[in-house]
């Protein structure tokens, strides 16, 4: 996948996972929403002020919005589990929210997160009958 359409994805990405319409985003960074459509589709490219402003909106870092070249993850980190967690995070932007909305809270909420998300899963396995 080229730049250009890895970037139009994930703006389309970060976008639905922040729950917004194209519209919402075109309000927030100055732009009618055909215009987002147009970015979200490759068919045009964002200047690099709008693209500061996308990442702003999107609450992510300009970085999200590029491949990332040096697969030196695991490198970085001394422990291979961190490292594991880190890949996931950057390969998974659903577990990055999750993480990311999780902070500042207390152990007991946290707790009861983890235990909401095994409720979840149970019932998607279909383990849960209620």
């Amino acid at each position: 996948m080229d730049v250009k359409s890895y970037t139009a994805s994930k703006i389309r990405e970060y976008r639905k996972l922040r729950g917004l319409t194209q519209k919402e985003l075109g309000e927030k960074i100055g732009v009618k929403h055909n215009t987002i459509s147009g970015y979200e589709s490759g068919t045009n490219e964002p200047e690099q002020d709008l693209l500061f402003k996308i990442a702003s909106a999107l609450e992510i870092s300009i970085n999200d919005l590029f491949p990332d070249t040096t697969n030196n993850t695991s490198s970085y980190y001394y422990d291979d589990e961190v490292a594991a967690i880190a890949n996931e995070m950057k390969d998974n932007p659903g577990i990055r929210v999750l993480f990311d909305a999780s902070r500042g809270l207390k152990k007991e909420s946290i707790e009861e997160v983890r235990r909401f998300i095994e409720f979840q899963k149970a019932k998607e396995r279909g383990d849960y009958e209620g």
